[in-house]
């Protein structure tokens, strides 16, 4: 699934082709991946410019002249491209822009579990879905109100998009890893140090996979992430990656928390709460 940083990286590619270009049309190729009328949006959208783009969480933003912005809920397997000619449409393209210039971007997404649909404002869209402080925005003291009276485990509370928008699973493990924190401490028994070790390791984790255009193989050898079973640089038939990158005698468990599956070094995250 595109998390925050993947999402980031859409937000910047679509920021440097479409911000000033004027849409000409609007192609539908299936109308499943949308979330309203075909032909309300496409009356919102042809005639209008693009004037900027924003995100919050895992949903990207495209501002309207009009002052509407057009949302992009990427789902399991969504991806954002561009292309001049039909022959060059990327495969499983659901939906197309056609822009004045020419340029046609693309909403990708094989498994069709995206969605497109309009929204007043993003302030607009935050409210009726209820999502919480953008993770790459929420403030130290934001995120202690939110989890220092919960009495139940820590990760579910993070991956609640109510709490705070754009956290997935791979980044909660690494989050956690980073802070040192065990996923099934109760929120509650944290520490005001160790709510700032969590604030520090979610801007930490997300900047570094934003830098690395959410290339995962290219992140710091002390990240978890690097110990994850389908982590695509580990070597065919060893098992170097399943130790922890600080204590390379120390194996990596994976558990499920909350239904999730969880990795955790048992040494860097014991489970015994204060």
């Amino acid at each position: 699934m595109p998390e925050l940083p993947e999402v980031e990286t859409y937000r910047r590619f679509l920021d440097e082709l479409v911000v000033a270009e004027t849409i000409a049309a609007f192609e539908v190729k299936d109308n499943h991946v949308l979330a309203m009328s075909e032909e309300v949006l496409r009356e919102a959208l042809i005639g209008h410019t693009i004037t900027g783009t924003s995100r919050l969480g895992k949903n990207c933003f495209l501002h309207l002249s009009s002052g509407q912005v057009l949302v992009f809920h990427f789902g399991m397997t969504g991806d954002v491209g561009a292309y001049r000619h039909e022959a060059d449409a990327p495969r499983f393209t659901r939906v197309a822009l056609h822009l004045v210039s020419g340029m046609r971007i693309a909403f990708v997404d094989p498994r069709k579990f995206g969605r497109i649909r309009l929204a007043e404002s993003p302030e607009a869209y935050q409210k009726a879905k209820k999502l919480g402080p953008d993770a790459l925005a929420i403030t130290i003291e934001q995120l202690r109100t939110a989890l220092s009276r919960r009495k139940t485990l820590l990760k579910p509370l993070l991956l609640d998009q109510h709490i705070t928008a754009g956290l997935g699973n791979w980044i909660v493990d690494e989050v956690l890893f980073q802070a040192k924190i065990h996923p099934e401490r109760i929120a509650a028994t944290l520490t005001e140090a160790e709510f700032k070790r969590l604030h520090a390791a979610i801007q930490l984790v997300l900047k570094t996979a934003i830098t690395h255009e959410a290339t995962y193989r290219n992140f710091p050898a002390s990240f978890l992430i690097h110990a994850r079973e389908w982590d695509d640089s580990a070597t065919p038939g060893t098992d170097k990656h399943l130790y922890c990158p600080r204590h390379p005698g120390t194996q990596i468990v994976k558990t499920y928390v909350g239904g999730r599956a969880t990795y955790t070094c048992p040494r860097c995250q014991p489970e015994i709460q204060p």
